[in-house]
């Protein structure tokens, strides 16, 4: 009976330990296909690259290029029968190209984004050509492309096809809400083999490369030359990036893979569609990003906002924006850095007024600028005017000063337009030394105020210290770049 009993709760025991561990492979399963779920992964890309593929589109451009200079060839008699079978050689003109030029093709990706035939790419891929032809992904004969517009800043390019039928087209997606992990998948035209499709992750985002406006994805999916122009796609099969450029010391893909995000592009799209061009905001000031000694120098607590190092004629002179001026909100966001800032100012429409929130002697204060349109502030520059010298040199911080004369402007290569006290030579030991400066560097400002002998750089450090600063805030030009450098006034003395 006893043995009996035992034996039906050993039973019981075991029955209920298999029925847990059931459970439990059941619960990770579970587990395992949710997660997977919530990471977008798919059994298979096919469905996907089926549906999105007819929109993907593949680019040919034709330039004429300089040739090599062609040797000196023979010239037969006029009349002669070489001139009959060899007319290229021995012809009239002596060779068959008397222009040494030659006509020279690239192959590149697009897609279309209308059933009306627009279609986007990057501008290297179509820069400087002078035909461009689309192939679609169904096959047929070539589609002439006509270019309504680029953007070298973003390297986007949009072109127009015209067909007998709507077209497939894809939709953009908001690259905004894309992680780093999620899946992506570019189709283009990779080394001119033709339509192709690879599968990867976001490995990370806003990336910058070398332009201004730079927001890229960077991605692990297989993207080599000719890809560039094509889209990337999340698994919505929504574009989120145009495939742009790769990092790679082979010529090929390595991983790293670059596409220029949704959010930028289809603002250049939208313009490029409007008006054949881009029409970007413009405040009208030089920047720099504030670091922990500018930010102590000004009282500002903590290290946010972007710097304003030159304020030449523009909207936000007109509106009392000051170099030195922290500007710590723009139209209603936060400026974290110059980078943000720049990007929000591009966005912003032409003739926008906008509040502008600046850091400025201790204080906040809010002025409304009026943007203008930066395409039209780069294409007329503005110079300062002319500057008077005086003479004498001084010692201070470790720099040894000296005004401007026509003697110091030639020898330190400084421009006749520019103003301030130049700096000579810089104590290598000297807190100056360290935080950058350097012999032909030019003091403008110290404190927001204008210096132009070096009596006046001395006198501002002498002042700064007996007000009990620990450090002083100088605005600096370098080959006519301005920024601002915060010298410690503890050292190099």
């Amino acid at each position: 009976m006893k043995t009996m009993t035992a034996t039906r709760a050993d039973s019981s025991h075991k029955a209920m330990a298999y029925a847990t561990g059931a459970f439990v492979t059941l619960a990770m399963i579970l587990l395992q296909a949710m997660s997977a779920a919530a990471r977008g992964a798919p059994d298979s890309f096919a469905d996907l690259a089926e549906r999105l593929s007819p929109a993907v589109v593949n680019i040919t451009t034709s330039t004429v290029v300089a040739g090599r200079e062609a040797p000196a060839m023979p010239r037969a008699p006029r009349g002669s029968p070489l001139e009959e079978l060899f007319p290229d050689l021995f012809g009239p003109q002596g060779q068959g190209n008397p222009n040494n030029q030659r006509r020279a093709s690239a192959l590149g990706s697009g897609f279309i984004i209308s059933a009306d035939g627009y279609v986007v790419t990057n501008n290297h891929v179509i820069d400087g050509a002078d035909e461009i032809q689309v192939e679609l992904f169904e096959g047929g004969p070539l589609l002439d492309a006509k270019l309504i517009g680029t953007d070298d800043k973003t390297d986007i390019a949009l072109l127009k096809v015209e067909a007998d039928r709507d077209l497939p087209f894809v939709g953009f997606g908001d690259s905004n809400v894309a992680r780093v992990g999620d899946w992506v998948l570019a189709i283009g035209n990779p080394l001119g083999q033709g339509f192709s499709v690879s599968a990867g992750i976001i490995s990370a985002r806003e990336r910058s490369l070398r332009g201004t406006y730079d927001d890229y994805i960077q991605t692990d999916a297989a993207i080599n030359k000719g890809n560039s122009g094509g889209p990337l796609f999340n698994m919505d099969g929504e574009v989120i990036g145009v495939n742009t450029a790769i990092i790679s010391p082979t010529g090929g893909s390595i991983g790293l893979g670059f596409s220029m995000s949704s959010n930028v592009v289809t603002k250049v799209v939208d313009q490029l569609q409007e008006f054949g061009e881009t029409r970007r905001g413009w405040l009208g000031v030089q920047i720099q990003d504030v670091d922990a000694d500018i930010a102590d120098a000004v009282g500002l607590d903590g290290v946010r906002g972007a710097l304003v190092s030159n304020v030449p004629e523009g909207p936000a002179k007109a509106a009392g924006i000051l170099a030195g001026d922290i500007i710590l909100n723009f139209d209603g966001r936060e400026v974290t850095d110059t980078r943000g800032l720049v990007r929000a100012v591009g966005n912003a429409a032409v003739g926008k007024a906008v509040d502008v929130v600046v850091f400025r002697d201790g204080n906040t204060e809010s002025l409304q600028v009026v943007l203008g349109r930066r395409e039209d502030a780069e294409r007329n520059p503005v110079v300062p005017a002319l500057s008077k010298p005086e003479t004498k040199d001084t010692e201070a911080m470790g720099m040894r000063l000296t005004t401007l004369t026509d003697e110091v402007r030639e020898q330190l290569g400084v421009a006749l337009t520019e103003k301030g006290v130049a700096v000579l030579t810089v104590d290598e030991t000297s807190d100056s030394y360290e935080k950058g400066m350097r012999s032909g560097d030019l003091i403008v400002e110290i404190g927001q105020k204008p210096v132009t002998t070096p009596k006046e750089v001395a006198d501002a450090f002498d002042a700064a210290r007996e007000a009990g600063r620990k450090s002083v805030l100088m605005l600096v030009k370098r080959e006519g770049a301005p920024r601002f450098v915060a010298l410690n006034l503890g050292l190099g003395n």
